[in-house]
């Protein structure tokens, strides 16, 4: 069983082992709050997802919530989400509603579709009807995940600036991602 839990100071230590797995196997990570910026002043990174819930929309940000995916029987953080509660036009390009991350020694167990799952769930109680997520056309997992909630494909473009990669885009009906979900499982 998994839960999204909000950070909190009792998961300082297994928030920066989970972050420092990510350095230690060379490896993206995604959908962290910025939490990477944070690892000496884990009290400053809580206090900025406080903020960033209140957060009104500009051109460079976006009001958005963080959480950890908790594995209930250890305790131990196996993801994250981060969940954009409103798009700017440069997030409806890059970024989407959704970035989320599985630590690397868990990944390929399928954990990244129950973080998704979890996440849409979040979005329907803030009232959002659908989500977009954006993926980097090669990263397979990803869009493997993204993909099991039969999404509306929009668009791909190449995008040169910041991640010169071929970006889909990709739009989950809520209700109908979270139904498909359960009626599976």
């Amino acid at each position: 069983m998994f839960e999204l839990v909000s950070p909190t100071l009792e998961y300082k230590e297994k928030a920066i082992d989970f972050i420092n797995e990510f350095y230690e196997y060379k490896s993206e990570m995604n959908g962290v709050g910025g939490l990477y910026r944070y690892l000496n002043d884990y009290e400053g990174w809580l206090e900025k997802l406080e903020k960033d819930k209140k957060q009104p929309v500009t051109e460079e940000r976006v009001p958005a919530e963080t959480y950890f995916l908790v594995r209930k029987e250890d305790d131990k953080i196996i993801g994250m989400i981060n969940i954009r509660l409103a798009l700017n036009e440069e997030f409806k390009k890059l970024n989407g509603n959704i970035g989320y991350c599985i630590r690397p020694t868990e990944r390929g167990k399928g954990y990244n579709n129950i973080n998704l799952y979890l996440g849409l769930k979040k979005c329907k109680e803030h009232g959002i009807k659908d989500v977009l997520l954006t993926v980097d056309k090669d990263n397979e997992p990803s869009k493997k995940t993204v993909l099991r909630f039969n999404p509306r494909f929009e668009r791909e473009y190449f995008e040169e600036k910041k991640y010169k990669t071929i970006i889909q885009l990709y739009w989950i009906n809520v209700d109908e991602g979270i139904k498909l979900w359960e009626s599976e499982h």
